[in-house]
């Protein structure tokens, strides 16, 4: 997709993005490259080249992940101005509740949850120290409309970042670090058309119809499709920017109306 982004919006900005190689996470790090920012994100494997970025391998839903990338960031960057935190997703099983052992919550809180929490306590102090700095968590609208089918955990979890985010606002804005959340609902990533297609193998018809069934799920989008991971970097990139200096412990939903209550 063509970016169209002021080149110099985040000019001499120092971004770190969690989960920046694919999905909504590579589009948010597109993002800010259009913007004008130095970016840094990290991943389990090393991806395709990205352009003008830094890169760490590592993984994040550990302790030591957290800790080389934030370690990393201050020593190439010499500090982090803006934290979009955008790492999530879920592996757990059907079934409902009783299917979840121990360790398929704890992968899901350390996912979901515990990478955010880790690489703010490493990170903000310095944004502290310098009385300024940005902070986006990606949560989603799981974690007010959850699919007890497959997504117990991955939805408790979000809710808990997203009570999280609220809570540290609080401690952070009267220091000069903005903290705000961004919730998605269905986003049409790779990750999303591969879900498709193994609908469509699994139940046959056609992708529309695979899709269709996705969105009768939700309940329905009023706008009738999913979100494009661009239009959702694009609003996390708001959130960092000057533009929404006066915005701060709020939470901005993007899904398309799918949650039908305010």
């Amino acid at each position: 997709m063509n970016i169209k982004a002021d080149p110099t919006e985040f000019a001499g900005k120092r971004v770190l993005i969690s989960g920046g190689t694919k999905g909504t996470g590579r589009a948010t790090v597109e993002r800010f490259l259009a913007g004008g920012a130095r970016v840094i994100t990290a991943a389990r494997g090393a991806p395709e080249t990205i352009d003008g970025v830094e890169f760490v391998e590592a993984d994040l839903t550990t302790a030591k992940g957290g800790e080389a990338l934030a370690e990393v960031a201050l020593e190439r960057l010499g500090g982090i101005d803006i934290l979009a935190h955008v790492l999530g997703g879920s592996s757990t099983p059907g079934g409902g509740f009783v299917a979840l052992t121990d360790d398929h919550w704890l992968s899901e809180l350390n996912l979901n949850l515990l990478a955010a929490v880790r690489l703010d306590r490493l990170l903000i102090p310095q944004m502290i120290e310098r009385g300024s700095g940005a902070v986006v968590h990606v949560t989603s609208i799981q974690s007010v409309l959850p699919l007890p089918e497959a997504t117990t955990a991955y939805a408790a979890a979000k809710a808990a970042l997203k009570t999280y985010s609220k809570s540290i606002s609080k401690e952070l804005g009267p220091k000069g670090v903005r903290v705000n959340v961004v919730s998605p609902g269905w986003i049409m990533t790779e990750s999303s058309v591969d879900f498709l297609k193994r609908l469509q193998a699994a139940n046959g018809g056609t992708i529309e119809e695979a899709r269709q069934v996705v969105l009768d799920s939700l309940g329905g989008i009023p706008i009738g499709r999913p979100a494009d991971p661009h239009e959702v970097a694009d609003l996390i990139a708001y959130l960092a920017s000057d533009r929404a200096a006066a915005i701060h412990g709020a939470e901005f939903v993007i899904d398309g109306g799918t949650v039908p209550t305010v």
